[in-house]
């Protein structure tokens, strides 16, 4: 008896923040969307799955969201190996804290910090008027977002796999290259599937913000076709919170299938080396 009340006291402020913060507002969040907005016959919900433009939403960002997911894990891995692998060589301190350093800036900094390398007046633009004399802006658009994304998504991954690769235990590492396996091989073999996990942790980290991103695409331009800024146009400039809290729920659950998939996928792969 004393074990299980020390065990409802600790557990009691966690249960407390889960009804709370958690499942009381998404209950509310879910009875919202199942509202018939004004001027509607049909549930938001229904609203939010027949019509094409909200489809098209959502596309663009799971689209963009797993783009920029996969291009920040094939730069953050080579970048994670040879920093865990090379701690000693000079300047490395310099570089760590220069490629933490964006993890300081809400997401409107790093839109500004986008315009002001792509946008119209950008050292982009600025380059390709100087060489080609033809413009070239790129930060108001898809691709403006996308390199948005990685700019914020590479630090927190660049720190996962880092610890990751530190923990990997060397002694294969030499064992195989002792019996004569190339670097390649070495990768493939030993360091990957022993890198399974972080992979697929950083994975599911970066898709899941680049998800729920709203403070960079605001910046860059309410133009830009992703969920978040769709919400934002249905709660603030047309005040349909019925559809603006189904899309929410879509989101959210888009969100959740897809990290589910990747997971699931990850630990069959586990299982089979």
């Amino acid at each position: 008896m004393g074990r299980r009340r020390a065990w409802l006291v600790i557990a009691a402020p966690a249960v407390v923040l889960f009804l709370a913060f958690w499942l009381l507002p998404m209950a509310k969040l879910a009875g919202i969307g199942a509202a018939t907005p004004q001027g509607m016959d049909a549930s938001a919900y229904w609203l939010v799955v027949t019509q094409p433009r909200y489809w098209q939403s959502l596309i663009n960002t799971v689209a963009l969201s797993l783009g920029a997911t996969l291009a920040t894990l094939v730069i953050a891995l080579p970048v994670s190996r040879f920093l865990a692998r090379h701690p000693d060589f000079p300047g490395r301190r310099v570089l760590m804290s220069l490629l933490l350093f964006p993890l300081a800036f809400p997401g409107v900094v790093v839109g500004f910090l986008v315009i002001l390398a792509t946008g119209r007046q950008g050292v982009l633009n600025t380059l390709s008027k100087a060489l080609s004399g033809d413009p070239m802006v790129l930060a108001y658009g898809m691709a403006g977002l996308f390199i948005g994304y990685l700019y914020f998504l590479l630090p927190r991954t660049i720190g996962v796999l880092m610890t990751a690769v530190e923990g990997i235990d060397k002694h294969w590492l030499e064992a195989a290259q002792t019996l004569g396996a190339s670097p390649w091989r070495r990768f493939v073999d030993i360091e990957l599937p022993a890198l399974t996990g972080a992979l697929t942790a950083a994975g599911a980290m970066c898709f899941a913000t680049a998800m729920g991103a709203f403070g960079t695409v605001f910046t860059l331009g309410t133009r830009i076709d992703v969920l978040p800024i769709t919400i934002y146009d249905e709660f603030t400039n047309y005040a349909n919170l019925p559809v603006a809290a189904a899309l929410s729920v879509v989101l959210g659950l888009a969100t959740w299938a897809v990290l589910y998939v990747a997971n699931s996928l990850a630990a069959r792969t586990a299982r089979g080396n």
